[in-house]
């Protein structure tokens, strides 16, 4: 922008205009600051600072100080935060000429700090370029709509539109009048994408009542493609609260309906624009390495997949969330599905993550197993077909607490996120595991109680 045009905007803009700085933590939300548009000086001198633990918060909001020692034990340091100007974009819902944008958070030494997750995703990126190499990367983010009495009846029920005497009408996969009767949100969402400029293509309704999915277009940017994904989760949300709903990226939110998944499609160019991955055009050997690498990297980083307790209540068995560590072609089935392995759109798709995932650290376990194909020729086993599949294949876990064991004596996590980070991610999510086990919930109630 010139200076001329920033002053036509500044002039253009609602008086209580502001740009949002965000930082994405560690749980995939977003804290940061507000500051008025008239101040915006001060976010691109990178003076807009905030406790480097701000990303270290587990689910709850607590900075662990006695598990991190990064808050007051060295006295909660501010780290400087660093907006990443090619994520800025407007912010629909807010006050005329709003703006956002993603930061980057560095220590006061100039170096980014080892607890951002962009920065994490960034070092891996860094190997790819090294190589000659750039990841092409498209993610698709399922979702539920819900009603907003959630906090006084304690659990979620799809809108209105979707049921009938309170009850929803049914599955409601690729389903055009469940989508009709969503269009109002479903338009809102489209619109704020157009006006941020989100890559957003196909909308589909999926199984479960109120639930919906939504693609984002390939980037040869695997950093701006989730940052896009973080951003889409934010529009579904302000699309929600605008028509007096609720969206969640909750992996579980009904126990009898679909989980959330978020799916992430990707492929390699090299330095002449080609893609290696392509078995017919390219090298044979490379689309079956890169996705043994995926699946030997699978079990270790499952935790960063699914990073939550409810997470692990969507690997069920003959569901279309994966629990065995396989592959196909064409397989909706299998954790690793590849849908076309010859031409410029041979890719792999990576089934396993939750829509609760973190985008930026989903990147980071998916293009990191990718590189250990990468560097070495890799068998990823026996295909699955319709037909037939491995024996006694790998399994992926359905408790928490042992994902998090496999997360924390890692050497694969080590290196791809740094042993500072995989103890911080590690031992926090060991907490909430522990925590969750602890808790008796209604279920132990009704079952038990009355027959013991």
């Amino acid at each position: 922008m010139t200076a001329q045009t920033e002053a036509a905007d500044l002039n253009a803009a609602d008086p209580s205009a502001r740009i949002e700085v965000l930082l994405v933590g560690m749980n995939g939300d977003l804290r940061g600051k507000m500051i008025p548009l008239g101040a915006e000086d001060k976010v691109w001198k990178n003076t807009v600072r905030l406790p480097a633990s701000t990303q270290s918060l587990d689910i709850w909001g607590d900075d662990n100080d006695d598990i991190t020692g990064l808050s007051l034990t060295l006295g909660d340091p501010d780290g400087i935060c660093v907006p990443d100007k090619a994520s800025l974009t407007t912010l629909p819902w807010g006050p005329a000429g709003s703006k956002q944008v993603l930061a980057t958070m560095h220590t006061l030494e100039g170096e980014p700090h080892f607890i951002c997750p962009r920065a994490i995703l960034a070092n891996v990126l860094k190997r790819y370029e090294e190589r000659g190499l750039t990841p092409v990367v498209a993610t698709e983010l399922e979702f539920y709509v819900i009603e907003d009495d959630w906090r006084e009846t304690g659990k979620p029920r799809p809108p209105q539109a979707l049921t009938y005497r309170g009850e929803p009408n049914g599955f409601q996969l690729y389903d055009m009048s469940a989508t009709a009767a969503m269009e109002n949100y479903l338009d809102i969402i489209r619109r704020y994408c157009d006006d941020m400029g989100l890559p957003a293509d196909a909308t589909t309704a999926e199984f479960g009542p109120g639930q919906f999915e939504v693609n984002l277009l390939h980037k040869p940017n695997a950093l701006a493609a989730a940052d896009d994904c973080i951003y889409l989760k934010r529009v579904v949300d302000f699309a929600a609260r605008r028509l007096g709903l609720r969206s969640t990226c909750m992996a579980k939110p009904y126990g009898d309906q679909a989980g959330s998944g978020l799916h992430v499609h990707a492929s390699i160019i090299d330095k002449d624009g080609k893609n290696i991955l392509d078995a017919k055009g390219g090298d044979p050997v490379k689309l079956r390495s890169v996705t043994a690498g995926m699946l030997k990297s699978m079990q270790d980083a499952q935790l960063i997949f699914a990073p939550l307790a409810n997470s692990y209540r969507r690997f069920q068995p003959g569901s279309f969330a994966p629990d065995k560590v396989d592959w196909g072609f064409g397989n909706r089935g299998t954790a690793v599905r590849i849908p076309d392995k010859d031409g410029p759109a041979a890719r792999i798709e990576h089934r396993v993550a939750g829509a609760d995932a973190n985008p930026h650290l989903l990147l980071a376990a998916i293009l990191g197993g990718m590189l250990l194909g990468l560097d070495e020729d890799l068998d990823p086993g026996p295909v699955t077909t319709p037909t037939s599949a491995p024996e006694n294949p790998a399994m992926l876990t359905h408790d928490f607490l042992t994902a998090v064991d496999r997360f924390r004596h890692s050497s694969f996590i080590a290196d791809v996120f740094g042993a500072g980070y995989q103890k911080l991610y590690g031992d926090t999510k060991r907490k909430e595991a522990i925590a969750y086990l602890r808790t008796v919930s209604s279920f132990d109630y009704q079952t038990y109680l009355a027959r013991l």
